[in-house]
């Protein structure tokens, strides 16, 4: 298993969360990479923070989001944070988080988190009308989708076995 760096940044270019992750492979829904309960992420130069589950995360090609899915007993079972769509390099994905996230708990509630920044961050950095429209559109789809449709239903599944 070949090791990958995931490097999130914002509108600005500023370096937002990063981490190594190990590659699991690729499907219809896009590529797929993990990490190990232990693992280690960090926001920008803030101290790095230890993960205690096992999660793996989803890169969508050609699609305005990314998602985590953490294994049990975390509270979040996924997080998908709207996002441009993934960079892809050999050893790098990179995305500009736009702010927004979906959030679906372990228990099924689903909510959108950080609708306060995103407004916020439209007039800060200046967001063109169709990056608006589209992370929205996203968005909106994402509610509907982590609780009706795969890769949100079982097929991440597959995935955690394989980083446990």
């Amino acid at each position: 298993m070949r090791d990958v760096r995931v490097v999130y940044r914002k509108y600005d270019d500023k370096l937002h969360w990063h981490q190594w992750m190990r590659y699991l492979g690729e499907d219809e829904y896009g590529v797929w990479l993990g990490a190990p309960a232990g693992s280690v992420s960090q926001r920008g130069a803030e101290p790095e923070v230890t993960q205690e589950q096992a999660h793996v995360q989803l890169f969508p090609r050609d699609k305005w989001f990314t998602a985590i899915f953490n294994d049990a007993p975390r509270y979040t079972e996924i997080y998908a944070d709207i996002t441009t769509p993934v960079e892809f390099s050999d050893d790098v994905v990179t995305m500009i988080d736009l702010d927004l996230d979906v959030i679906k708990r372990r228990d099924g509630t689903v909510f959108i988190d950080d609708e306060d920044e995103f407004a916020e961050h439209q007039l800060k950095y200046s967001y063109p009308p169709d990056v608006i429209a589209t992370a929205r559109e996203t968005c909106d789809w994402l509610f509907r989708a982590v609780s009706t449709e795969e890769p949100f239903l079982t097929v991440y599944k597959t995935h955690l076995d394989k980083i446990r």
